[in-house]
């Protein structure tokens, strides 16, 4: 299998990464060595209304992404109780 590009969401860097404080030098490297080349495999797809979606589960934490041929969009990076409510809101969907 080849390598897949990694992009994120501008929000991700701005909001997201700050939040998890000393957390992101254990999740991001997670996200690099599981997305990278396996990401169905790693990942669940989300159902209605964020079917197309998938999440990667790193403890309470969860990231949400979206497969576009070989490229691996990241939309959100948050704790498992807010992260549904905002990649709603980022897409617009509420």
């Amino acid at each position: 299998m080849e390598k897949c590009k990694i992009t994120y969401h501008p929000k991700v860097f701005k909001i997201d990464i700050p939040r998890l404080k000393y957390l992101a030098k254990k999740i991001l490297p997670i996200i690099y060595k599981k997305l990278s080349f396996y990401p169905e495999t790693y990942g669940l797809p989300l159902r209605s209304p964020l079917k197309g979606y998938w999440k990667l589960r790193i403890g309470d934490y969860r990231i949400i992404y979206k497969i576009v041929d070989n490229e691996i969009r990241i939309q959100v990076i948050g704790h498992r109780r807010e992260v549904y409510e905002i990649v709603k809101r980022r897409l617009g969907l509420i």
